[in-house]
């Protein structure tokens, strides 16, 4: 599995992959896109301008859109890499989100792309990144914990935790 910046190339992938998220009404955590009126162009060039901080949305920060990808292309999954944290990532949703696809789980991609996701965020200078996840989470949880995740403590049903990026 790799996990790395999405390219024109992979747009028949990923744009699969985001069909999937929606047929199943599942949540995409660490993958964003406009339903009503995609392009995926438009939502590379999004991609580009986030992650040097150009036309931030209100209250975002910058951040790397990553896509996890099987040895054979398929897209499986997502992670989001902020670069900083914002009050209400601190409190939510921590530096890193992410989501497998609904028939790729299970099968330990998450732990692969958190552990890749982390060393990413390593060369771009985080000490200690917050991970979070629902307390109705299980799944994410163990994918936490198995990446060196440390309870900080739970906030509104929202579990934080850090982990050592130094280590990684």
């Amino acid at each position: 599995m790799e996990l790395r910046r999405p390219r024109l190339a992979d747009k028949t992938a990923v744009i699969d992959m985001m069909e999937e998220f929606e047929k199943y009404q599942s949540p995409h955590d660490g993958g964003f896109w406009d339903t009503e009126n995609f392009s995926y162009e438009d939502w590379l060039e999004n991609n580009q301008n986030q992650e040097m901080g150009i036309n931030l949305p209100e209250g975002w920060v910058p951040a790397i859109q990553l896509v996890a990808f099987s040895e054979k292309g398929q897209a499986l999954g997502f992670l989001n890499l902020r670069l900083r944290l914002s009050d209400y990532l601190l409190e939510v949703g921590g530096h890193i989100g992410y989501s497998i696809r609904p028939s790729e789980r299970g099968k330990g991609y998450a732990k692969k792309a958190l552990r890749q996701g982390l060393k990413v965020a390593k060369e771009k200078n985080i000490k200690k990144a917050l991970v979070t996840c629902s307390v109705n989470n299980p799944a994410s949880r163990a994918v936490i914990l198995a990446n060196g995740g440390l309870i900080e403590d739970v906030r509104n049903g929202v579990e934080r935790y850090w982990i050592e990026v130094a280590n990684e």
